[in-house]
């Protein structure tokens, strides 16, 4: 498959400028650059489904380089509806360090993965039978990336630039008929919005100038991003052919929107599923096991778009699982497949196998939780909540995240929907014994 091709397959395509897209097929600069922002300290599925069309891209021969924003990230992006609140020098840098790892782990993973080339023939490991109890639930260290990627930090190149010269440079290409054009601009300044900044209202000539710049230093002439940002990439190509006299190219992906809620997979949204699987300062995280949760949670509706957006799985074995899932849907095979996929792309083979045995194990009818050994459970604690013995179930409940408030726990312990070991509750207790604590179908934690 072509890489047009496979674009367009996985759903990879909104605006661009690029008129044809088997152009991208046989172009002669096989460079691009994709940037983020260090507005938190993780990245997002909704930064995932962008990454995973740079991952295409390099599958295809493309070289990448990827933009932390340094300089942009003390400003902000400018949001449809309001003002971004400023993020302190240390927070930017703590936050740089982070979505750096993260990013360069996703595409070296995307890449990687995929050269082994399709799956052998044989019955899929997700429509296999029962899981053993607690195999493998160890995350097995990361062999070294033979994937060639640049970072950039666009800080490198601003805390150096004059003011005047900037103006003069950058500033002077652009009419402000232009830029009041913008969609953005036009929601914050119209009739009820809420106005917007001089400092995010220059934003696009930041993200311009990045481009400029990349294109100078490196010879990149290609542009990827989510749909939201292809007005402010243009504005490189903008200044590019004004300054360059050259031609540059933006290629842009949609928004994956949830079809359930119809909001975006994003932070902004209130519905941010974290690619983080562990705290790194700021509570933005999603364990291992939610993250897991949340794909299998999918509906029959959008799986099939989930599939080859956020998974290395191949047409034929898209078509396969769709049509296993067809035959016997309460089975979810479907949402397996993309469960096991996209947590295998963001944590690891090993961590993808471990939680969907996990997941098996808590959710087979057959298991007694009772049962369960010391050891077995400590290998579980690395993807459940933990709390010590002897705490209070409303407080245990409530400090796990099983409750967002200690008022919700007791509600949901008088509704019956709280068990321990199996056996539900209906009081407030001290948990004494080492035990797993249930809330509803599908959220638990660990007393030990």
């Amino acid at each position: 498959m072509k890489l047009s091709e496979e674009l367009i397959y996985r759903g990879f395509t909104a605006e661009t400028t690029i008129k044809n897209p088997e152009d991208l097929d046989t172009r002669e600069s096989k460079k691009f650059y994709w940037g983020a922002d260090p507005s938190a300290d993780s990245l997002t599925i909704g930064n995932l489904a962008a990454l995973m069309m740079c991952a295409c891209f390099v599958r295809h021969g493309y070289e990448p380089y990827l933009l932390v924003g340094g300089a942009t990230g003390q400003i902000g992006d400018p949001k449809e509806n309001g003002e971004r609140d400023l993020k302190s020098l240390e927070e930017v840098e703590h936050n740089k360090k982070c979505i750096k790892q993260q990013v360069e782990q996703v595409i070296v993973k995307a890449t990687e993965m995929a050269s082994l080339g399709p799956r052998p023939a044989g019955p899929s490991p997700w429509v296999a039978g029962a899981s053993p109890r607690a195999a493998a639930l160890r995350i097995p260290s990361s062999k070294p990336s033979s994937v060639a990627l640049t970072m950039v930090d666009n800080y490198d190149w601003f805390k150096d630039i004059n003011y005047l010269s900037f103006l003069r440079e950058i500033g002077k290409n652009f009419s402000m008929t232009q830029l009041l054009d913008r969609q953005f601009v036009q929601n914050r300044i119209g009739a009820g919005g809420s106005g917007i900044s001089y400092a995010e209202f220059s934003y696009t000539l930041i993200q311009g100038y990045d481009f400029l710049h990349l294109y100078r230093e490196y010879g990149v002439a290609l542009q990827l991003c989510g749909a939201d940002q292809y007005g402010n990439c243009t504005s490189g190509i903008h200044l590019i052919s004004k300054l360059e006299n050259a031609t540059a190219d933006v290629w842009s992906t949609p928004l994956v929107i949830d079809p359930v809620t119809g909001k975006k997979f994003g932070k902004s949204e209130g519905n941010a599923i974290w690619l983080a699987a562990s705290d790194n300062g700021s509570g933005n995280y999603t364990s291992i096991y939610d993250f897991y949760q949340f794909w299998m949670n999918q509906s029959d509706a959008a799986v099939e778009n989930l599939l080859k957006i956020y998974t290395l799985l191949e047409p034929a074995e898209i078509d396969e699982i769709l049509a296993c899932h067809k035959e016997q849907p309460e089975l979810r095979i479907a949402q397996k497949a993309l469960a096991r996929g996209v947590t295998t792309v963001v944590h690891g083979a090993g961590a993808a196998e471990a939680v969907e045995n996990l997941s098996e194990t808590l959710f087979s009818r057959e298991t007694d939780f009772s049962e369960f050994s010391e050891d077995e459970l400590t290998e579980f604690s690395a993807y459940l909540p933990v709390i010590a013995k002897g705490a209070m179930l409303v407080d245990a409940l409530a400090e796990t995240g099983l409750a967002e408030s200690k008022k919700k726990a007791r509600e949901f312990i008088a509704q019956g929907a709280i068990s321990i070991n199996g056996t539900k509750v209906s009081d407030d207790l001290a948990v004494n014994q080492t035990a797993i604590i249930k809330k509803g179908k599908n959220k638990f934690a660990i007393v030990k």
